[in-house]
């Protein structure tokens, strides 16, 4: 991904609305093969890079994988973020710099801090890879606050239980970070952050929470927002108007993201900062080998690209 600058509130962000003054843009996803399965990619776009303190939203697969075959991500750096990792189907094994070594399942949250600079990977228990399997999820990354870009690295894992769950006018909600719904969760934030999915049956609506930046995305389905449809896999930009309600128009899984705008960032293959400077020093670190290696993965990583 070629370095650029993000600036969540600057005027050149903000598309024209698509017949809903709720909606202030709707992004399509950008397909990207990352070798063993691919992913939708929703941001950054061109369009919008940021919503809040979110910089990056992948939905993982459907991928379905045969016996023998699986996820293999190898050894790779990141700074000045947090990576956020919740599956809808399937099985991660997480191992990073610091040791941690953890296998993530449907429901649990795992927040990654890589603050000053952390090294993971992402692979598959070999119980898994010995029979046919699938994976699927989302794959987000926060921008941390300037304040606490350079904080020590720091692993997180939260148990599917431990997420608050409620039933909104018969709708299931799970609030994942940050609160909603008269719930909040017990993940770790930096800054304002919010984070709910909703699973909604045909007919149904949901009222959404508010936050100073939100983004709807419909994991699968269909909604309707007023006279609009926001049709599978595409993000709606929402405006932080009061009372806004969608209504499935199919059976649907949506995520809502949103929370505090952090300011201008720059965005680098897996670096994040507010300084362009220190994605150069994180990108000469990386080539000559001054990161920490991942225990256990030690073999292999994978290069800075061209």
């Amino acid at each position: 991904m070629k370095m650029h600058k993000t600036d969540p509130q600057g005027e050149h962000e903000r598309g024209p609305t698509h017949g809903e003054e709720v909606v202030e843009m709707l992004l399509q996803p950008h397909e990207k093969d990352l070798g063993e399965f691919s992913v939708r990619r929703l941001l950054p776009s061109a369009k919008r890079t940021m919503v809040g303190p979110w910089i990056f939203f992948d939905h993982m697969g459907p991928a379905d994988f045969p016996p023998g075959k699986g996820v293999k991500v190898r050894p790779h750096p990141h700074i000045n973020l947090a990576t956020v990792t919740y599956l809808f189907e399937g099985e991660i094994l997480h191992r990073d710099s610091l040791g941690s070594l953890q296998p993530i399942v449907p429901g649990d949250i795992n927040l990654m801090v890589a603050g000053r600079g952390i090294v993971h990977s992402e692979r598959e228990r070999p119980e898994i890879t010995a029979t046919a399997h699938r994976l699927q999820g989302l794959q987000l990354w926060l921008a941390l606050p300037e304040a606490d870009e350079e904080i020590e690295p720091a692993f997180h894992h939260y148990p599917g239980a431990d997420i608050p769950a409620r039933t909104i006018d018969g709708v299931p909600v799970r609030v994942l970070m940050g609160a909603a719904y008269g719930a909040t969760s017990p993940v770790k934030t930096f800054a304002e952050t919010l984070y709910v999915e909703a699973h909604l049956k045909t007919g149904q609506r949901l009222a959404l929470p508010e936050a100073p930046e939100r983004a709807l995305y419909v994991a699968s389905g269909g909604l309707r927002l007023g006279r609009m449809t926001l049709p599978e896999h595409s993000m709606a930009i929402l405006s932080p108007a009061l009372g806004v309600a969608v209504e499935a128009a199919t059976d649907s899984r949506i995520a809502l993201i949103g929370g505090e705008a952090l300011g201008e960032r720059f965005i680098d293959w897996n670096f994040v900062s507010s300084r362009k400077e220190r994605i150069e020093q994180a990108k000469a670190d990386w080539c000559t080998g001054r990161f920490p290696l991942v225990p256990g993965d030690e073999e292999e990583f994978i290069p800075l690209p061209d």
